[in-house]
């Protein structure tokens, strides 16, 4: 199975994120990350699956009366990042630890209180997940993470590639 991403354009209609994802679960994708948000009709969709049933899937959003424009986004194409918020115990025995993994991983502490560190972290998902390993000798309390945003390198934007 390989991972693929598609940047999907959308008109920003009721309901669309949903026919977009029962298309998905329609064709048996399980979506590893979605991003969306209410100011932008771009939605980055990131799942597993075979060459052939992806594009099938392809063409089936694009007979989605919503759907503007696709492009597949890969590691050569495009730029990806990922946000996750961790909140850990702020025990006097571990601080040092965490503090040095925050450095190493280029975390940012952004609430600090007696009781818990809140640390932002920014990068890949194997970033977010060799810091979650990492933490895991200490006491999280909560993680939160965001799915993968992505965007085309270059001058070449989603809007030129429209299919209407």
């Amino acid at each position: 199975m390989n991972r693929y991403t598609l940047a999907v354009l959308v008109r920003n209609q009721f309901g669309v994120l949903n026919r977009l994802t029962s298309m998905f679960r329609r064709r048996q994708f399980n979506i590893s990350s979605i991003t969306a948000s209410e100011t932008d009709s771009r939605i980055p969709f990131s799942f597993d699956g075979e060459e052939n049933g992806k594009v099938q899937l392809v063409n089936q959003l694009y007979k989605l009366p919503d759907v503007c424009s696709i492009k597949e986004l890969t590691q050569n194409n495009s730029l990806s990042c990922e946000l996750m918020l961790i909140k850990l115990k702020n025990d006097p025995a571990s601080r040092e630890d965490i503090h040095a993994a925050a450095e190493a991983f280029k975390a940012e502490t952004i609430d600090y209180t007696k009781d818990s560190i809140v640390l932002r972290v920014i990068g890949n998902s194997t970033k977010m997940d060799d810091f979650i390993s990492l933490m895991r000798d200490h006491t999280i309390l909560e993680i939160c993470r965001t799915g993968t945003a992505s965007i085309e390198k270059g001058s070449a934007t989603l809007h030129q590639n429209l299919n209407l």
